[in-house]
């Protein structure tokens, strides 16, 4: 649960922006009941939805983070983010290419054996 949730920083926000909480919920895709929650200290807050209002409210992820909770992740962005992505994508290419292996090895087995008869 996150502490201290800005309740009024997020008002403010959402007004300067001319938007509602209703709004917000359909740009996070929560239900307005998720983001009332968040407004009482009774729901976290994603990394996801961090960087989704810091857009949204044109503010860095870190304020929003701040300004939702001591607990709240602050999402990684720029290089470090890419540099993620891209371990993440060569480690499920590797993955791939084994099974990919192992399905041309078993092909290979079925089809053996079905000469085999």
């Amino acid at each position: 649960m996150a502490l201290f949730f800005d309740a009024a920083w997020f008002n403010a926000q959402l007004a300067a922006g001319g938007l509602t909480a209703h709004d917000l919920a359909r740009h996070l895709a929560l239900s307005p009941e998720e983001v009332a929650l968040m407004w009482k200290d009774q729901r976290e807050v994603s990394a996801s939805e961090v960087l989704a209002m810091a857009r949204l409210f044109n503010a860095t992820p870190e304020e929003v983070a701040r300004r939702a909770g001591v607990s709240t992740p602050i999402p990684k962005t720029g290089g470090e983010a890419n540099a993620q992505i891209l371990a993440a994508l060569s480690a499920i290419e590797g993955r791939l290419q084994r099974l990919e292996r192992g399905l041309a090895d078993l092909k290979a087995m079925i089809a053996a054996g079905w000469r085999k008869e």
